[in-house]
């Protein structure tokens, strides 16, 4: 339209900043950003109603289901993280972490291999941080693949005194990342509470740390 070569027009308009309704507009007019959001949509209503679907899974369980399986959802709901797609669980009772462990090995089919911890402690050194993390490896059966960085709070010189009031093996964090297992819990727990709670199905993902101690 203006007889002159597109590389000059760009020269000529590089310093004008365009607004976010002209970005939106230029945007609503590109046919691949148009395929990618329409992708992206897809994508998100479809992970959405699987979610749904495991819910739903885990209301019909809780019909039908056994004690275990009302304890482990409750103690879930009083002492899990909500996100939509880990199991975690934080506690400083190992009997606790141990059985909680048990049942989602038994109900859902763990395997060791999704099965990370995370201990937050306290320790002068790293000796201590390796007993405490040996500790709950051998009460839980896992190996040193399924330990994450360690939380490490240093005792302060005024604290020495009081040490023994601390937790001896500070406390665990297990996480299972599984997205059907978390949303059936969720589901169950409104099935045996008797209500509703839709914010469970698009509570903030977590994302998966994998860092391992050497």
């Amino acid at each position: 339209m203006l007889g002159v070569a597109v590389s000059s027009v760009g020269r000529w308009v590089a310093d004008i900043e365009l607004t976010p309704e002209q970005l939106v507009a230029l945007q609503a007019r590109n046919p691949a950003f148009n395929g990618q959001r329409t992708g992206a949509r897809t994508r998100s209503l479809r992970a959405r109603e699987l979610r749904r679907k495991a819910q739903e899974e885990g209301r019909i369980a809780a019909r039908h289901a056994d004690a275990d399986h009302a304890a482990a959802c409750m103690l879930f709901w009083a002492e899990g993280s909500k996100a939509r797609n880990v199991v975690q669980l934080s506690n400083s009772d190992p009997e606790m972490v141990v059985w909680f462990l048990a049942f989602v090995r038994r109900y859902f089919g763990v395997p060791d291999e999704k099965v990370r911890i995370q201990c937050n402690l306290h320790a002068d050194d790293e000796t201590e941080v390796r007993r405490i993390e040996d500790f709950w490896l051998n009460r839980l059966g896992l190996s040193r693949v399924n330990l994450t960085k360690s939380i490490v709070n240093s005792v302060s010189r005024s604290s020495l005194g009081k040490r023994r009031r601390l937790l001896p093996y500070g406390t665990c964090r297990l996480t299972v990342h599984d997205t059907a297992i978390v949303q059936h819990l969720y589901g169950a727990i409104q099935e045996y509470a008797g209500f509703e709670r839709e914010d469970w199905l698009d509570c903030l993902p977590v994302v998966p740390d994998d860092a391992r101690v050497a």
